[in-house]
């Protein structure tokens, strides 16, 4: 049985902080990963407060250094 072959991507926060989370992802998904999460640099538009749910965009990874 073929072992299913995962890559590692970033997900961006979409509030423009640059807090980012990392996750594994399929190499045979045709969609990219969008996801509510937690960020504790953006700021709640309710309560004026740092943190808040906002979403997550997939983004490439940087090309690692040797």
């Amino acid at each position: 049985m073929a072992k299913a072959s995962y890559v590692k991507v970033r997900l961006e926060s979409e509030a423009g902080t640059g807090y980012r989370y990392y996750a594994k992802r399929s190499t045979r998904a045709e969609y990219k990963i969008k996801k509510k999460k937690y960020d504790p640099w953006a700021v709640n538009e309710k309560t004026g407060n740092k943190g808040a749910h906002v979403m997550f965009v997939e983004k490439k990874m940087p090309p690692s250094k040797k």
